[in-house]
């Protein structure tokens, strides 16, 4: 039995079977991943994977728990790597954090500014994706920390944790009608075509969701995933925006006026998410109290050792 036994066994189940797809992502061929499965198989003497002819097709009830098994393996051979560098006295590495464009665009920047001041010589890879693709990355080690407003907490997986609400704001040009309304009703806004984000981002669920309860029909003409780009439309004249109130910048945003819409939308909840069972580096935690200062390492390691 070897590790590279053990990834093809989780790369196989990650990717869907699709043999190609798992030689890629270990730089590998394909026949050598079969010979890697079948190996495995034949010292376990259990059959892991359902097959069609040649083609593997789900995994057995037995390759379900022994998938659990490796997953867990796999796991504490990375924390081992790491765990060994903090021992060792390095403070240098790499820090892997996957955010939406709204979170790494304006929650991150002074985070990051600060956390570089105090560790020179750890590197900062930013990863920018939706809240499912970040998820993924977080879970398959790829990612240290993921930071989304929705979808974080829907994987059993993960452990996430509330780090600040924040509240949607109504953008439109200098001299726009709804200026002249106070306050603004549900109503008032659907009178004119919307921009806002893509379902799954920032907060959109609660936008959608108050619309709904309240039976406004609403005509949403044009989504992104970047707040700037939202702006830049609703400064052409091609509808109101509805963006995170984080978002709006009074001194850079000309041509734009922001109306508070926290009335109108249920507030949002940021997440902080890592992986279960990962060993995170000291600098890890401390970009995590930098971002989250009410996060405390010990209660961080509790939830991520505990069994979900």
């Amino acid at each position: 039995m070897n590790f590279q036994q053990l990834r093809s066994i989780r790369e196989t189940a990650r990717r869907g079977y699709n043999l190609t797809e798992v030689a890629n992502a270990l730089f590998t061929s394909q026949p050598g991943v079969s010979r890697q499965i079948r190996e495995l198989e034949d010292e376990l003497g259990v059959v892991i994977f359902e097959r069609n002819g040649k083609r593997l097709t789900g995994m057995t009830e037995p390759g379900k728990g022994i998938l659990k098994i490796i997953e867990r393996l796999l796991v504490e051979a990375e924390n081992l790597q790491q765990a060994s560098l903090d021992y060792a006295g390095q403070n240098s590495g790499t820090l892997t954090i996957a955010a939406t464009h709204t979170q790494a665009r304006y929650a991150l920047p002074k985070v990051v500014q600060s956390f570089r001041s105090d560790f020179p010589e750890v590197r900062i890879a930013l990863q920018q994706s939706a809240p499912l693709h970040i998820a993924e990355w977080v879970l398959s080690g790829k990612a240290d920390i993921g930071i989304a407003t929705e979808g974080l907490s829907q994987f059993p997986d993960l452990v996430s944790f509330p780090c600040y609400r924040w509240s949607h704001l109504i953008v439109v040009p200098d001299g726009h009608p709804l200026l002249n309304s106070s306050p603004i009703r549900l109503a008032d806004l659907a009178a004119f075509p919307l921009i806002t984000y893509d379902v799954g981002f920032t907060g959109r669920g609660h936008i959608d969701d108050a619309f709904a309860v309240a039976g406004v029909e609403t005509d949403i003409v044009l989504t992104a995933m970047d707040s700037d780009v939202i702006k830049q439309y609703v400064s052409l004249g091609l509808g109101v925006g509805i963006v995170a109130s984080m978002a709006f910048d009074h001194g850079r945003d000309k041509g734009l006026r922001a109306v508070e819409a926290s009335h109108l939308f249920a507030p949002n909840v940021t997440r902080l998410a890592v992986r279960r069972g990962a060993y995170l580096r000291d600098y890890a935690y401390h970009f995590i109290s930098q971002f989250a200062p009410e996060l405390k390492r010990a209660d961080i390691e509790k939830a991520l050792s505990a069994e979900d």
